[in-house]
């Protein structure tokens, strides 16, 4: 078993963090890796040494989630704890009140944007951009072809550029309409 937790073990927050965007709760999260490692120690025998572990792991996590996903009550609101984990921001010398407040207003759209993307795309990006894994780890965790990675990655990046965009036009027309500068509708 020292094999196995070798290997595993170093995988944890990192499965952890993928198993969060998927089931999009703390709890089934939790819930969801132990039940990946369950089944992956259960099932090391049957893994071939010289493989990728990292690869074989995450796709234990997806598909375990993918076949719970009707046992697993899905909550679609934003996974933002009402405590802070890590503590509370404190300001750097050149941040204001201001600043962080801007800064974690666009982590929580950046977010916002990521959690609306249809989860094939969610997958991909998450995979590629927060667990930084290679077009073709993620081709073997997703089982599909290295094209379809990168088509998949491709569109939900333009989804999240436009879906920022949006917003941040939406901010920048209402802040206009509140110092006078641009009337919508004035003339009705």
């Amino acid at each position: 078993m020292s094999g196995f937790e070798g290997l595993a073990m170093p995988l944890l927050d990192s499965l952890y963090n993928f198993a969060r965007w998927l089931a999009q709760n703390q709890t089934d999260a939790e819930d969801l890796v132990q039940e990946t490692y369950l089944k992956a120690l259960r099932g090391f025998a049957s893994f071939q040494p010289g493989t990728n572990f990292r690869a074989w792991m995450f796709q234990i996590l997806r598909n375990t989630f993918l076949s719970s996903c009707s046992k697993l009550e899905r909550r679609m609101t934003i996974a933002l704890d009402s405590e802070e984990e890590d503590g509370p921001e404190l300001a750097i010398e050149n941040q204001t009140p201001e600043t962080l407040f801007m800064n974690r207003s666009n982590s929580e759209q950046v977010q916002k944007a990521i959690d609306h993307l249809p989860a094939h795309y969610r997958e991909a990006l998450l995979l590629c951009e927060v667990e930084e894994m290679s077009y073709q780890e993620i081709a073997e965790i997703l089982s599909i072809p290295i094209g379809t990675v990168m088509s998949r990655l491709s569109r939900a990046r333009q989804a999240v550029r436009e879906s920022l965009s949006g917003s941040r036009q939406t901010i920048t027309t209402g802040s206009r309409a509140k110092n006078g500068r641009q009337r919508i509708g004035s003339d009705l």
